[in-house]
C-alpha cells in the first residue's frame, strides 16, 4: 500500500498535464465559464435580420467546438441542453428564480462534466454502515486501499481509485485531495476491461457525522454512476429508499444495486432476499434492467469470498467501454429537472383565446361605449331629418313655433347623471377585461396565467379614457346623407302646397266677386292639396325606414369597430404576445423532453414524464 501511495504522489502532476488526453473538445461559446447565460437577445436579433426566417428561434446554431456526431447520442444530449438553456432564458421574466435554479444547476454540472475527460467513467460506491462497501472497493482494486473493520464509521473521507491516467480534473471536481487518490493493482496487460474506470469509496450515507453525510450528497450529485451496496439486514432501510433510491429513480440506467454478504445466507434465503429487494426497487419506481430493457442492475455477491464479484466487474467493464455513463447521467438529470419544471410549463387544458371570447369582449366594449344607443340615435336622427324635409310646410311651421315657444327642457332619469354613467361604463370595461383575461389564462400554468392577467391589467389602465374619446361629441356633426328620392318627395310636397294656395286664392276671388262663382274647382284643388300633403309625408316615412335603419346600423358598427380596435390594441394584443411567448417556451420544454419528436430513449423519457410532445407543440387557439 505504501508503494501504491508513493506512485500516486509521483504521478499526480503527470496526470494533471495529461488531462487533455481523451478529454472533450474545447467548449463552445456557451460553456466558457460554466454559466448558463443563453445569449437569447443576441440570437433573436440575429435571426430577425434574415429574410424568410421563422419569428420563433427553435434551437441555437451548432457551436464550432461541438464534437462530431457519433453513436453515443451526443447530438441528442446537446440539443436537449440547448433547449433547456433556451427555455430558462425565455422563462426568466415569468418564472421565479427558485423554480429555475435546478435547471441552472443541471446546465452548470453538464457543462463542467463535458469539459472534462470523456475517457473516464466515475463510479461511486455508496452504502450504509457495515454494508461492506469498503471491502468490495478493495476487492475490485485488488489491493487494500480503504480501511475495513468493526469501528464505525470506518470510512471518514472519500477515497478514489483510478485505473487510467488523466482523471485528475474529474477528481478535483469531486474535491478529493491528492493524498486520497490511489491506483489499483494491474497485470502486465494494463487496466484491461476496466480501462477508464474511476472508483470512489464514499463514507456511510447513514453516518452519525453530519459532514460525512454532506460529503456523500455532494459527490453523488457529480458522479457518472452509483453502486449501492446493501446487506441482508438493512436492504429495506427507509432512509436509503426515501432519501436516495426513490428520488433517483430516473437514474436507473446508471445505478447498480448490489446485495453484499450473501455468504451469510443459505442459497434459498439469498434468492428470497434478492427477490424482495427487486420488489422494493420496483415500488420505488426504479426500472430494472432485465430481459434486455434499460434499467438498474441488481446483483448478489460476497465481497469477502469473491463470489459474484466477477459479474460486477464485467458489468463495470461494459459500462466503461461504452463511455456513455456520463451522457446517461446528464440525460437523467435533464429528465429530473424537466419533471420538476412540469407544473410551470405543461397546461392543464386547452390554451389560447377563442373567437367566441374575442366576440364577447367586443360586445362588452360596445355596450360600455353605448354603440347600440348611438345607432338608435342615428336612426332617429335620419328619420327626423326625413320628416322635416318631406313633411307639410304647415306642420313644419307648427313644430317650429312649438319649439320656439317651449324650449326643450328634457330631464335625465333619476340616478342617470353623467358621473354615474361614467362609473358604470368604467365598471363594464373592467369587467370585460377581467373576463377576457380569465379566458386567456384558463389552462395555463400559474406563472404564465399571472403574466397574461398582468398584461391585460396594464392595457386596461387607460382603456376607459380611450373609449371615452370615441364617444366625445364632434365640433360639427355631419348631417345624415339624403337619398335620391328626397327631391321628388319635396317637389311633390311643394306641389300639394301650391294646390292649396291656388285653390284658396281662387275661392277667395269668387267670394270677392273677382272670379265667376263656381265653388267646385277651387274646393277640389284645396282638398287635393290638403289630403295629398299628409299622404306624401306618410309615404316618405315608410320609404325612410330602410335607409334610416341601415344608417343607424352603420353608425353602431362604426362605433363598435372603433371600440373593438381600441380593446384589441390595448388588451388583446398584449395578451396574444404573452400567449406567443408561452408557446415558445412550451416548444422548448417539449424539446427538452424529446428533441427528435418522440423517437428513441428521449421519447420514452417523455412518456415517463406523462407529457405528449405533440400536444405541447400545438398552436394556441
Amino acid at each position: 500500500m505504501t508503494s501504491t501511495a508513493g506512485h500516486t504522489q509521483q504521478t499526480e502532476e503527470a496526470e494533471r498535464t495529461r488531462e487533455g488526453e481523451g478529454a472533450a473538445p474545447p467548449p463552445g461559446p456557451d460553456a466558457g465559464s460554466g454559466a448558463w447565460d443563453d445569449g437569447l437577445i443576441a440570437r433573436r436579433a440575429a435571426g430577425a435580420t434574415g429574410g424568410g426566417q421563422p419569428p420563433v428561434p427553435l434551437l441555437p446554431a451548432p457551436h464550432t467546438g461541438r464534437p462530431a456526431p457519433g453513436p453515443d447520442g451526443a447530438d441528442d444530449l446537446t440539443a436537449r441542453l440547448d433547449a433547456l438553456r433556451e427555455l430558462t432564458g425565455l422563462s426568466r421574466p415569468r418564472v421565479d428564480a427558485a423554480t429555475l435554479a435546478e435547471a441552472g444547476r443541471v446546465l452548470d454540472d453538464a457543462a463542467a462534466r463535458r469539459r472534462l475527460s470523456r475517457r473516464h467513467t466515475v463510479v461511486a460506491l455508496a452504502g450504509a454502515t457495515g454494508s461492506g462497501k469498503s471491502t468490495l472497493f478493495n476487492t475490485l482494486a485488488g489491493v487494500t486501499i480503504s480501511d475495513t473493520g468493526v469501528r464505525r464509521p470506518t470510512t471518514s473521507a472519500a477515497l478514489a481509485c483510478s485505473w487510467t491516467d488523466g482523471a485528475a480534473g474529474l477528481l478535483d471536481r469531486l474535491e478529493i485531495p491528492g493524498r486520497l487518490r490511489r491506483r489499483p493493482v494491474q497485470g502486465p496487460d494494463g487496466p484491461g476491461p476496466l480501462d477508464g474506470l474511476v472508483l470512489i469509496d464514499l463514507p456511510d450515507h447513514d453516518s452519525a457525522a453530519a459532514e460525512h453525510r454532506a460529503q456523500v450528497d455532494r459527490i453523488l450529485a457529480h458522479v457518472d454512476a452509483v453502486i449501492w451496496v446493501v446487506d441482508p439486514e438493512k436492504y429495506g432501510d427507509a432512509l436509503l429508499h426515501e432519501r436516495y433510491l426513490r428520488p433517483m429513480a430516473g437514474h436507473a440506467e446508471v445505478t447498480f444495486v448490489v446485495l453484499n454478504q450473501v455468504d451469510r445466507l443459505p442459497e434459498d434465503a439469498a434468492d428470497q432476499v434478492l427477490d424482495d429487494l427487486r420488489r422494493l426497487l420496483d415500488e420505488d419506481g426504479i426500472a430494472l434492467g432485465e430481459h434486455g430493457e434499460p434499467g438498474a442492475t441488481v446483483l448478489a455477491l460476497s465481497a469477502l469470498t469473491g463470489d459474484g464479484v466477477g459479474e460486477l466487474r464485467d458489468c463495470l467493464g461494459q459500462l466503461t467501454s461504452e463511455r456513455r455513463a456520463a451522457a446517461r447521467r446528464i440525460g437523467a438529470d435533464l429528465d429530473a429537472a424537466a419533471d420538476r419544471l412540469r407544473p410551470a410549463y405543461v397546461p392543464t387544458g386547452r390554451v389560447g383565446l377563442s373567437e367566441e371570447a374575442r366576440e364577447e369582449f367586443a360586445d362588452r366594449l360596445a355596450e360600455a361605449v353605448g354603440a347600440a344607443a348611438a345607432g338608435q340615435a342615428a336612426e332617429r336622427a335620419w328619420r327626423r331629418n326625413a320628416g322635416r324635409a318631406c313633411g307639410t310646410p304647415w306642420l313644419r311651421l307648427w313644430r317650429w313655433y312649438e319649439a320656439r315657444r317651449a324650449p326643450q327642457t328634457a330631464e335625465r332619469p333619476p340616478g342617470d347623471t353623467p358621473g354615474e354613467e361614467a362609473t358604470t361604463a368604467r365598471q363594464r370595461v373592467e369587467q370585460a377585461v377581467r373576463v377576457v383575461a380569465d379566458e386567456a389564462a384558463s389552462g395555463l400554468p400559474t406563472p404564465w396565467a399571472d403574466a397574461v392577467r398582468e398584461a391585460a391589467g396594464r392595457g386596461a389602465d387607460g382603456l376607459p379614457e380611450a373609449l371615452d374619446g370615441l364617444t366625445a361629441p364632434e365640433p360639427a356633426p355631419a348631417r345624415p346623407p339624403r337619398p335620391g328620392w328626397w327631391p321628388v318627395a319635396v317637389l311633390a310636397q311643394v306641389s300639394m302646397t301650391l294646390l292649396q294656395v291656388v285653390g284658396g286664392i281662387w275661392l277667395l276671388g269668387q267670394v270677392l266677386g273677382v272670379f265667376t262663382p263656381d265653388l267646385l274647382p277651387p274646393v277640389l284643388l284645396m282638398l287635393a292639396g290638403i289630403l295629398g300633403g299628409p299622404c306624401v309625408e306618410y309615404g316618405s316615412r315608410l320609404a325612410a325606414r330602410g335607409p334610416a335603419r341601415r344608417y343607424g346600423a352603420d353608425a353602431e358598427r362604426a362605433l363598435r369597430d372603433a371600440a373593438a380596435g381600441c380593446g384589441r390594441a390595448r388588451v388583446l394584443d398584449p395578451v396574444a404576445a404573452e400567449l406567443l411567448r408561452y408557446r415558445e417556451v412550451r416548444e422548448q420544454y417539449a424539446r427538452v423532453l424529446d428533441p427528435v419528436g418522440g423517437d428513441g430513449a428521449r421519447g420514452r423519457a417523455g412518456a415517463r414524464q406523462g407529457v405528449r410532445v405533440t400536444e405541447l407543440s400545438t398552436t394556441p387557439r
